[in-house]
Order: structure tokens, then sequence, then C-alpha cells
């Protein structure tokens, strides 16, 4: 190549472009596009894939200076290998799911976001700002909590038509997940600030929990929150505090819980309405009619599609009805019921339920390795470990309710606190000498 071409492309060492284009550079954008897309997650689906197709682009300049056989032993590792096997089944199902074409890629779509996974975490391996990223995504939920208590008393300021108070956008099964994350995650933080006698920092901190918890108690909740929210509790009990300290906190969580029941008229109705909707369902009350009289019935829905599920999953267990199926499935069920018995859906509400009717029991054992080889991943100490971890567990305990791996919102929670939680979690045992450099 000429001078004068090197020149052109900032490849002279006198090109004043030179500093932008170094790769420590490319990676500082793609950390800082990490940053914004992680931002994004709580307010649009639009602007949180333009900017992670960003950082995806990002990474195309840094290929020649990454190092090719560590990248794809990474992805021989179980932490890769897993994620990239439920794709694969997900693509393979295609060939044996007896629905329209149409409906068998869409099926893998909720799947494919898996696939960023070894690309995060080999990324965030060699980057130190993996930190930052969380930083974004705390900050970005705690504005959204600021707005959520705004649009509470002025409706008008709502950003999306919700069917929900107290939610500016998207929908408050989304809101309460991020808010318990949140919430839980910045807890140790309070206890080492206060060792450290930085007290402004530590009441902060235990202001900004106190107000992820008031907002689930008094503004809007997923009722799901009622069965995440005490296993992240416990699983910060056992990582962090002693015997004694375990119960003093599970007494002034019991204690707080019983102030919230008499005080939160919100999440009285929302646990009342579970033996409502119960009996709405053994009385097989139509949706429509359900509708007309302003009834609950979500409950319902829930059993009626896993009891389906699970008739689906019993005609085909060992490689499932294929990708993209459930709906097909439940289309041809419906035919001559009644009730409940005649809703369709894609979705049964329960991860591993939705993954049994697609793709059988070698689904589930792929998806169940998939959260071992992560939470084995998250054993150790330190802040990314303890992030990723809550990430894993969070969404295991809620996908008994949810096919929340599968979600937009939920799902990408996972991927992205897994991807660059876990590839923070081993740099820092690279750097410590535990993983060959």
């Amino acid at each position: 190549m000429t001078e004068a071409a090197r020149t052109t492309l900032g490849g002279s060492k006198h090109s004043p472009l030179t500093p932008w284009l170094k790769p420590q550079s490319w990676i500082f954008y793609a950390d800082l596009l990490a940053v914004l897309t992680a931002a994004m997650l709580p307010w649009s689906t639009t602007g949180f894939y333009i900017l992670l197709g960003f950082w995806f682009v990002v990474q195309v300049p840094l290929v020649p200076t990454r190092d090719v056989p560590t990248f794809l032993h990474l992805l021989s590792r179980p932490i890769c290998l897993w994620p990239l096997a439920i794709f694969l089944t997900a693509v393979l199902g295609t060939l044996w799911a007896d629905v329209p074409w149409q409906a068998r890629l869409l099926g893998i779509k909720p799947v494919a976001k898996l696939l960023a996974i070894p690309f995060l975490l080999y990324h965030f391996q060699h980057s130190r700002r993996g930190a930052w990223v969380f930083i974004a995504f705390l900050a970005s939920c705690a504005l959204l909590m600021g707005l959520s208590w705004i649009v509470l008393f002025v409706p008008p300021l709502k950003l999306a038509t919700t069917a929900s108070a107290g939610v500016p956008v998207k929908n408050y099964i989304d809101q309460s997940q991020e808010f318990a994350l949140c919430m839980v995650a910045i807890a140790p933080c309070i206890a080492i600030l206060y060792k450290r006698h930085r007290y402004a920092a530590a009441v902060a901190c235990g202001i900004l929990a106190l107000g992820f918890l008031a907002n689930m108690a008094f503004v809007v909740s997923a009722r799901s929150a009622l069965i995440y929210v005490p296993v992240l509790l416990i699983v910060f009990a056992l990582k962090y505090l002693e015997h004694r300290q375990s119960m003093l906190l599970f007494a002034a969580i019991a204690i707080t819980a019983v102030a919230i029941w008499f005080t939160s008229p919100n999440l009285r109705s929302r646990v009342k309405d579970i033996s409502i909707e119960f009996q709405f369902y053994e009385q097989n009350i139509p949706i429509e009619e359900a509708h007309k009289q302003n009834l609950p019935f979500s409950t319902g829905l829930r059993l009626e599609y896993w009891r389906k599920s699970l008739s689906f999953f019993a005609s085909a267990p060992f490689f499932g009805n294929g990708t993209g199926s459930i709906e097909g499935l439940f289309e041809r069920d419906a035919i001559g019921k009644t009730g409940l018995a005649i809703e369709v859906t894609r979705n049964p509400h329960n991860q591993t339920l939705n993954v049994a009717v697609q793709w059988g029991m070698i689904g589930i054992i792929a998806l169940y390795a998939m959260w071992l080889s992560h939470l084995f991943l998250f054993r150790g100490d330190g802040f990314a470990n303890w992030v990723g971890l809550l990430v894993v567990v969070q969404n295991l305990a809620s996908s008994l309710v949810n096919s929340h791996l599968f979600d937009f919102h939920e799902g990408w929670i996972y991927v992205l606190g897994v991807g660059i939680a876990g590839g923070m979690s081993l740099g820092a045992k690279q750097r410590a000498g535990e993983l060959p450099a």
C-alpha cells in the first residue's frame, strides 16, 4: 500500500485519525455502546436493537486483533456450548414441526439472542469497563422508577399506552423484573460502603433500594415477583450474611411484608385475585364473559396452558413437536372446546414447558445444563459474580410462571447479565492466574 493510501485511511503515524482507529479506541467504542444499550433496555425495544446492532458492527474492526484460538476455546466451554446447543436444537427442530415454515422460523427468533453470549463473554473478558454497563442499567432503572411515581399521579405523562397505572413504558412485568434485580443487587453495596465509613453513599444506596421496594409494593408489581424476590433475598443471605444476621434480615422482611400487606391495597388485591381466578378456572368461565364483568383470569389461563402443554409434551416426549409448533397445537386442540379451553397461545408461560413442547427431553436437558453451567460460572466472590448469580437465579425462578428466557426484555437481561458479568469474572480469574492467558 502506498504512503498516500495509508495517509488517506488514517494509517500514517502523522494522521490525526490514527488515535481514533487504534484497537484500544474501538474497544472503548464497544464499551460505550454496551453502556448505552443496557441503559436503553428498560425504555425502548427499537432503540435497544439499534444500539446492539452498532455494538456488533464495532466488533468487526477488532477481528484482526482478536485471539481466534482463545475465542474458539471459549466456544467449547459449557457456558457457551449449551446456549449454542439450544439454538442448534431450535434450528433442527424446524425439520419435524408440523406447522407452516413461517411459524417455524418465528420459533427460532426468541432463541437467537443466546448467540450473543459468547461474543459478550469474550469482549468483557478483555475489557475493564464491564461495571460501567451495570451502573448504567441501575441508573436507567432508577430514572424509570422516579418517572413511575410521577405517572402514577399524572397519567398523561406516560411515554407509552400501558394497561397499568404507574408504568411509564412497556409493562409492569418487565418493570418489576428490573426493579427487583436492582434492589437486591445493590444490597451488598450498602454494607460494604458502611464498613468503609462512606455513610452518605451507603444511605443513598439504601434509599434507592427502598425506592424500588416501595414502588413494587405501592405502585404496581408482577405477582411473579412474589416468587423470585424471596429467592433472591435468600441468595443474598447465604452469600453475604452470617446466621444471626440472616435471622435478623428475615425478621425485618417479615415485619416489612406485614406492614406492606396492611398498607398496600394494590398488593392485597393482586394476591387475593389468585384464589378468585382459580375459582373462575374451575367454573370454566369464558374469557369474553370475564372481560364483560371485569373479572381477573390470568391464573386460570396459566393453569389451562400448563395442562395442555403437558399433554403436548407427553405426545412427543423425546424430540418434541418441533420449533414453532406451540400455537398450532393449541389451535388444533381448541376445536370444539368452550371456556378457557378455546384460548390459543404461542407462550405457555413456563420456560420448561415452552422448551419441552417444542424439543422434548433434548431441549429440557440443554436448558437446565445451560442454567447450571452459568450458576457454576458465578461461584466466586466479587461484584461481577454477584450480579451474574442474581441474573441467573432470577431468570430461573421467574421462569416457573413465565417463559422469560425467550421473552424479549427478561431474555436480554439474562443474555447481557451472563455475557458481561461472565466476561468480567473470566477476566478476573485470568489476571489472577486461575485461567491461562
